[in-house]
């Protein structure tokens, strides 16, 4: 262990300090970041054996990979390299080009995260014999009375990323510790920078990470070697407005890029994969009330049993909004919100919440 470090002392939350566990493995998530190196060095401090580990998902990762292995060195931790890059093309990339192929707007970090970070790399910390995995994520578990584990934000609700972990099972939930939680990402930074590590300034990632310069249509393009076929634009009436780029090039709500002359501000109200139309009308046009969701995970039961009401985010950036839930079968929730919303759209999460904890979400169909 690297004792020239000198962590400074650290308050962690009564959970954490009473009845101090036994030396147990756990295997810290670590990208090189802020997050995970105070994951790692609170874990550290909590009295667990702490091994380090990352997810090479994609070719031009490798700088993801030595960040990491250099804060792992520096923290005086075993660390490990999974490359799990095929995976991430069957499972996150793929997905992700067919969704919008089809006239969606995926999240694949929603997607990496069930399959990815909590599914394979959950896997091999089992294989390697950890009692955990630990992330740097801004969100907090409990277990309830009838021992269920669940997912609550995390106390600084600005950092809080609780949506992109709504699909989470209960095997996940149990095999995952977040000791940031509890934290602001700025106790976080102050307790990076009092412990001398390397990387407290680092600046935090805003985009998708296989796409960093966040220009979704070229990464298609370029990752499949095929121009999108080009369509059509038409107002809601069917007229003809001129040649667009093809659905995939555009989502919901969008309004610039799109290259027309019209009378009011135009927006891309709707995509229509058939015959690779794009439907332009105005902004009023983007508001509806109700949403159906597929390919659902609920938390906190098993079973939706009646309506309820409930706060929905329909996504990453939305505070939420007051709404009623219904489960209309074994995979699929109607979702009816007090007021309409702006631009639900296809392929996005709709995740509902009890207060600051998560019930459960699925995919907008």
């Amino acid at each position: 262990m690297n004792d020239n470090l000198n962590p400074v002392k650290i308050t962690l939350p009564e959970t954490a300090q009473e009845n101090r566990p036994p030396v147990l493995p756990v295997l810290i998530a670590m990208s090189g970041g802020v997050d995970s190196t105070v994951a790692a060095l609170l874990m550290r401090q909590a009295g667990y054996d702490c091994s380090g580990a990352t997810m090479k998902v994609f070719d031009g990762g490798d700088k993801t990979v030595a960040e990491a292995g250099a804060v792992a060195d520096a923290l005086g931790i075993e660390f490990y390299e999974f490359d799990l890059t095929k995976q991430f093309a069957e499972l996150v990339i793929n997905p992700f080009i067919a969704d919008y192929r089809s006239g969606c707007t995926p999240n694949p970090c929603v997607t990496c995260n069930r399959y990815l970070k909590f599914g394979l790399f959950a896997e091999k910390a089992s294989e390697l014999g950890m009692n955990a995995i630990v992330t740097g994520h801004y969100v907090q578990t409990e277990v309830d009375a009838n021992g269920r584990y669940l997912l609550k934000k995390g106390s600084d609700l600005t950092k809080d990323q609780s949506y992109v972990l709504y699909s989470l099972t209960q095997k996940q939930l149990a095999f995952s510790k977040f000791p940031l939680g509890c934290l602001t990402k700025a106790q976080v930074r102050e307790i990076a920078a009092g412990s001398g590590i390397i990387n407290a300034g680092k600046s935090e990632s805003q985009d998708i990470c296989f796409i960093p310069d966040g220009d979704y249509n070229k990464f298609i393009n370029d990752y499949t070697g095929e121009l999108p076929k080009t369509g059509r634009f038409v107002d809601i009436n069917g007229n003809d407005l001129g040649q667009s780029k093809g659905i995939s090039s555009y989502t919901i709500g969008q309004r610039r890029g799109l290259g027309l002359s019209m009378p009011h501000p135009p927006y891309v109200i709707e995509l229509r994969p058939g015959d690779n139309t794009v439907v332009i009308g105005k902004e009023d046009m983007l508001y509806s009330k109700s949403l159906t969701a597929g390919d659902i995970n609920l938390i906190t039961s098993d079973k939706i049993n009646a309506p309820f009401k409930a706060q929905v985010k329909i996504r990453y950036s939305d505070p939420g909004h007051p709404a009623t839930v219904e489960q209309t079968g074994d995979d699929s929730l109607r979702i009816e919100f007090d007021k309409p919303q702006r631009a639900i759209t296809k392929g996005q999460a709709a995740v509902i919440y009890d207060g600051n904890t998560v019930v459960g979400g699925g995919t907008i169909t």
